[in-house]
């Protein structure tokens, strides 16, 4: 159904805005579109379109219009998918929103100039149950029943394949050694570094050695905020 993932790993490396890009177009002219769109479902405290913005093969100019426009966050698409988990094709564009008539005479005219019309959107999760927007637009009549399934079902694998990049990578940059962490369990617990030192059978100077260690690595300033960061990541 879909090209396998392991071609241009080299471009991915270099470029995942422009290798997912790829992927989700590749996905969407498997079924008959040529435009794709992937973002983040906007929140309250970040409605913008360009911080919500993965993926897209859209011509720069419409991006950058869009952009502009701000209105992504009150579009259909957004109000649609927060009340379904299911495909949804468009016949009008979904993108819209409540812009000045200026503004969408501005961009229907910019959408429809790039082919950018015929639109199926769908939410995706995550395994961290992030959510996601998928656009794919260029299709001039909807999917059938099968087909908007199989295109749902290959699109969450694709968010499946990639969670890597898409999923932001919890846990401190530099791995913490088992000593690391049992002097903060133990420090969680209540117990001084002379308590820790008795317990693990170690002077109180390499118990202190191990804590400012483990603080470097999570990035913390004081032993508390260790810890607390520590239990953040799952760590003890």
């Amino acid at each position: 159904m879909h090209a396998d993932v392991g071609q241009g790993a080299a471009v991915f490396d270099q470029d995942p805005s422009a290798w997912l890009a790829g992927e989700f177009a590749s996905l969407g002219r498997d079924f008959g579109y040529e435009h794709c769109l992937l973002a983040r479902f906007p929140t309250g405290d970040g409605p913008e379109f360009a911080a919500n913005l993965i993926a897209t093969n859209w011509p720069e100019d419409l991006r950058s219009a869009y952009e502009r426009a701000e209105v992504f966050a009150v579009s259909e698409l957004v109000s649609t998918l927060r009340q379904t988990i299911l495909p949804v094709s468009f016949v009008e564009n979904p993108l819209l929103g409540s812009a000045s008539i200026d503004v969408r005479q501005q961009l229907f005219s910019l959408f429809s100039a790039h082919g950018v019309v015929g639109h199926i959107g769908m939410l995706l999760r995550d395994r961290g149950q992030g959510q996601y927007l998928l656009l794919l637009s260029g299709r001039a009549r909807a999917p059938g029943r099968e087909d908007a399934a199989q295109l749902l079902l290959a699109a969450m694998e694709l968010i499946q394949m990639h969670a890597q990049v898409l999923v932001p990578k919890v846990g401190p940059k530099e791995r913490l050694s088992g000593r690391e962490v049992e002097c903060l369990r133990w420090s969680a617990a209540g117990k001084s570094s002379d308590e820790i030192a008795i317990i693990l059978d170690i002077s109180s100077h390499t118990v202190i050695s191990y804590l400012k260690s483990a603080m470097r690595k999570l990035e913390a300033v004081n032993r508390m905020q260790a810890v607390a960061r520590a239990c953040r990541y799952n760590l003890l």
